[in-house]
């Protein structure tokens, strides 16, 4: 493998999987329990019901197993802006005359199929480049961002049919690896969104059932590090992560009571990312 071929991110293939499945059981328990009105409850993503958001989900596992995609015309839809957002759409037509309990079973088959292919892969294949969301980058890495994107979507569900994650359920795996795929963008929101200048030392703390500190050093480019090297931060950033999950992925504060935001240091630098924090497509 040269060096351009080499991933940027090699990733512990067994704590990813365990994160992944744990988003998958946790998927498969809400479905479960679900009425056919709550199916068909419209989501905070514009245009798309819960069945609509599971068809995305399951849509993605059965691309990622091989299955070609639905050739079905998506365009003129208002809530489709890029192609990224007509592939998904794509799945989620192709499923729409699905029932309930179809989908349910259709959900439990690709995961099964999925889980045991994810497990049967060597480290080889595991750390090979491939094109990810994120860019080129290692295939371990592509599936934390599928745990960070089928976890985000539980909780799309969950909004939607009123059935919160109590706060034990934000300890598990698949949220520490979701916030772990969050962080690694932080570098971007700060300095690109943001517009941290040069010499930005920004630090988030993240306080609530999904607390963690993330620190982004801006030095010629942005990089998220584990520290300052005995400096102080140049601005401070204090927040709920649920509040952080929800701002960073465009997901609305309607309906959910925003927490104070207490910012330190330089206020308009602090105040400027937060208010550019989506950056999820």
């Amino acid at each position: 493998m040269s060096e351009t071929q080499k991933p940027r991110t090699v990733l512990d293939k067994d704590d990813v999987l365990s994160g992944l499945f744990a988003s998958w059981d946790a998927i498969d328990a809400l479905l479960a329990g679900l009425t056919p009105e709550q199916w068909q409850a419209p989501t905070e993503l514009p245009g798309w019901t819960v069945h609509d958001v599971v068809a995305h989900v399951i849509g993605t596992e059965m691309m990622l197993s091989g299955t070609p995609l639905p050739d079905i015309d998506v365009a003129g839809r208002g809530h489709v802006h890029n192609e990224i957002g007509a592939l998904n759409e794509r799945w989620v037509e192709h499923l729409r005359s699905k029932s309930p309990e179809e989908m349910l079973a259709l959900f439990r088959d690709v995961a099964a199929r999925r889980k045991a292919a994810l497990m049967a892969m060597t480290p080889e294949e595991w750390n090979t480049v491939t094109m990810t969301p994120a860019g080129p980058d290692s295939y371990g890495r592509f599936m934390r961002v599928r745990v960070f994107d089928c976890w985000v979507h539980e909780h799309d569900i969950r909004d939607a049919v009123s059935a919160p994650a109590g706060e034990d359920a934000y300890s598990g795996p698949d949220s520490r690896l979701a916030l772990d795929e969050m962080a690694s963008s932080m570098g971007f929101v700060v300095a690109k969104k943001g517009g941290a200048p040069d010499g930005s030392r920004v630090e988030l703390a993240l306080t609530g059932p999904l607390a963690r500190t993330i620190r982004v050093a801006v030095d010629g480019r942005a990089a998220v590090v584990p520290d300052f090297a005995g400096e102080q931060p140049t601005a401070s950033i204090t927040l709920d992560g649920r509040q952080f999950v929800r701002l960073a992925g465009g997901r609305p504060m309607v309906g959910h009571a925003p927490r104070d935001i207490e910012y330190g240091g330089d206020q308009a630098v602090g105040t400027r990312i937060v208010e550019n924090l989506a950056y999820v497509i």
